[in-house]
């Protein structure tokens, strides 16, 4: 397959647009976020907040149990919904069984924030597959992008309405080989590789693959980026941007764009690094007005 690169610019995100906000939060679409085991529901809060900074209208999370309360209170602009746990406390494979009464209602399905066990989220993605409604956009990020490698098939039914969020190493579990340096066009390739494969945009550092062939590229972001959360925040922005009514490959691009300008804005008082995941979705307003209101 051919690189074909093209350049992701403010200039391009705004001639793309935004669809209209409407009067109620259900013009903006509805998010599920699901996965915050015991240890890492913060994964999931933080992939919410960033579904609701970018404009989505309605938010549930989608917790293990023994967290479950805790998160409401720390969330308070979302519905929760308990899932089930195992003894040693990962979210265990029946969590479809929960999820499935929301799924008629949703507009974007992000699974896999703070997920811990592969097993269980690759049982539980054959269920979601099997019960999601056509209308319905999935996102797939950290343990179900594991539980789908090699797995094309898993997935064959969400083609042209599925949006990975890999980060690098992960690119190269989705293909089974080593992922080149970010950066070139091997990297290029290979996310674009992924993107034919499993029939999904893919959204990963500063990159966004289409499935049709093209890969977005921008100069945005930097090393403070990669810090604990971040990956979360990103894939919750990409999952909001397609709550509001953007196809996949708009919705990565908008969604990967808004992460990194937020990290560069964050940057500048931190000489690079320090700044934390939580405090970039407060950042999202104010970078889309930059970009829509740009000349």
């Amino acid at each position: 397959m051919s690189a074909r690169a093209k350049r992701l610019t403010p200039r391009v995100l705004r001639r793309w647009g935004l669809p209209d906000p409407g009067a109620s939060k259900y013009d903006r679409g509805t998010v599920l976020v699901a996965g915050g085991a015991r240890r890492t529901p913060g994964a999931a809060i933080l992939a919410g907040t960033a579904a609701l900074r970018v404009g989505a209208g309605r938010l549930t999370l989608a917790v293990a149990g023994s967290v479950a309360a805790a998160t409401a209170v720390a969330v308070p602009e979302s519905g929760v919904v308990a899932l089930p746990e195992t003894s040693d406390a990962r979210v265990a494979a029946g969590a479809h069984v929960a999820l499935a009464p929301e799924l008629g209602n949703l507009s974007t399905l992000l699974y896999g924030s703070g997920l811990d066990d592969v097993d269980a989220a690759r049982e539980t993605v054959r269920h979601l597959v099997r019960l999601a409604p056509p209308t319905l956009t999935v996102v797939l990020d950290a343990f179900a992008l594991g539980a789908i490698a090699g797995r094309p098939e898993l997935v064959a039914p969400l083609r042209g309405r599925l949006i990975l969020t890999p980060n690098p190493a992960e690119v190269g579990i989705l293909i089974d080989e080593d992922a080149p340096p970010p950066g070139g066009a091997a990297f290029r390739e290979a996310s674009l590789e992924v993107a034919s494969r499993y029939g999904a945009a893919v959204a990963t550092q500063s990159l966004v693959a289409d499935p049709a062939g093209t890969a977005w590229t921008f100069d945005a972001g930097g090393p403070g980026l990669g810090t604990s959360g971040s990956g979360d925040v990103l894939a919750g922005a990409v999952a909001g941007f397609a709550a509001r009514g953007l196809s996949p490959v708009h919705a990565a691009a908008w969604g990967t764009y808004v992460h990194a300008a937020a990290g560069d804005a964050l940057a500048q008082g931190t000489y690079g690094v320090g700044y934390l995941a939580r405090e970039l979705p407060g950042m999202f307003p104010d970078v889309i007005a930059d970009v829509l209101g740009g000349q």
